[in-house]
């Protein structure tokens, strides 16, 4: 292995390892929620507002973390913002009461996204085309495990300490991220690139991204491609606990093929990058998705009863054609603007974030109570996912033939 490649690969463990923060914020609290909400003496629905918190504070924030590493450079946003989230965790870890835990959830919610946002402009900033690609699939590759050990780490911290350990876990992970991007993460911002922090130059940066139509377009699609799985995450301690009669700890049932499938589909993007052309890989998600969607909605209508594994393996089929799109799609967003990659990251972060806050606290409530509802609605965020897509690819004709 050349220096380079070991440094791309020390660079995409980094990076991962900061996207992390997102899923553990979300994922590692999941099996203590009804403890949690016993113990503030809440209802499930109230508790279900400590996902809803931290989902718009971080995806608010989103607006912000790529802005502000335009004008001030990656290094010190990732610095502040992993230190602030290790404070916000031990905050939630002595709350008692719900207002309390809200209040840090949105703090937490604040600090959250700076890693994948400034991340992506990392890539962005070092590597181009195929190499860039390449990256971005071996950070996806990597992050894409935090989700199936963030239930299960919570889950046996809950068992074995309470569910306070969770946040002091969280806070730990904050911390040590803080001290390993101090010694190791590079400025890769240089000086001449940076945008003035203006709250004018801003709005004019937003109006910009926000106002092309092909930009709009390809958010709204991976948007609702991602949306079609994260309906399942609000909804596992319902999903997992009622309906398949499993323990806090056994999460990883779920979580564990969904992760491989994400694996899967991240090392395919990377391994077809120079090979098929982006708009092809992208098209074979749409097929995996689709057949996964179709799958999962077929059994829940014709098995009698749900059962192990068969009832989450179309989640895993799903995630593997997520996967595969994501890293295409995302690097053609923020190509759309070179001089404005962290705002464009920002922004389709922003809206993607702010689709799954709907999800989990106005939608998978109302469908939760059903598995057949949940694989009814994933396929329905999918077809509006392929639908953006599609109007997508027409606008490009369009505009080609001007």
């Amino acid at each position: 292995m050349s220096s380079s490649t070991r440094g791309h690969f020390g660079l995409a463990i980094l990076l991962a390892a900061l996207a992390t923060i997102g899923p553990f914020s979300i994922d590692t609290f999941l099996p203590a929620m009804p403890a949690i909400a016993k113990t503030l003496a809440v209802s499930p629905v109230q508790m279900q507002q400590t996902l809803t918190v931290y989902l718009l504070a971080y995806a608010v924030m989103m607006l912000w973390h790529g802005s502000i590493s335009d004008a001030v450079g990656r290094r010190p946003v990732v610095l502040v913002t992993t230190l602030l989230f290790g404070v916000a965790s031990l905050g939630c870890a002595l709350a008692d009461n719900l207002g309390t835990l809200l209040l840090f959830r949105a703090l937490q919610g604040l600090c959250g996204g700076a890693g994948l946002v400034v991340g992506r402009a990392i890539i962005r900033d070092k590597l181009d085309g195929v190499a860039a690609q390449r990256l971005m699939s071996q950070v996806t590759m990597l992050f894409s495990l935090a989700p199936a050990f963030a239930p299960v780490v919570g889950g046996w911290l809950f068992q074995a300490f309470g569910w306070h350990a969770i946040f002091v876990f969280m806070a730990l992970l904050g911390f040590v991220l803080f001290a390993l991007c101090w010694f190791t993460l590079p400025e890769t911002h240089h000086h001449s690139l940076r945008q003035p922090l203006q709250t004018k130059s801003l709005l004019a940066n937003y109006r910009q991204v926000a106002g092309r139509r092909e930009f709009q377009l390809l958010t709204a699609a991976v948007s609702f491609n991602f949306a079609g799985f994260f309906l399942y995450i609000p909804s596992a301690p319902v999903f997992l606990l009622q309906h398949l009669h499993l323990r806090p700890d056994q999460f990883l049932w779920m979580f564990g093929p969904s992760v491989l499938g994400i694996m899967s589909g991240a090392y395919l993007s990377g391994r077809m990058a120079g090979r098929v052309a982006p708009p092809d890989i992208v098209s074979r998600a749409y097929v995996i998705m689709f057949t996964a969607a179709l799958l999962n909605l077929l059994y829940n209508l014709l098995a009698p009863q749900l059962s192990m594994p068969w009832a989450v393996l179309p989640l895993a089929l799903y995630t593997m054609g997520m996967s595969l799109a994501a890293p295409s799609i995302t690097l053609n967003l923020m190509d759309q603007f070179p001089a404005l990659r962290g705002t464009a990251s920002s922004l389709q972060g922003f809206f993607q974030t702010m689709m799954s806050s709907i999800v989990a606290g106005a939608l998978a409530p109302l469908v939760w109570g059903s598995p057949l509802n949940l694989a009814v609605t994933m396929m329905l965020l999918l077809v509006l996912g392929f639908g953006f897509r599609m109007a997508y690819r027409r606008r490009i004709k369009q505009l080609a033939r001007h």
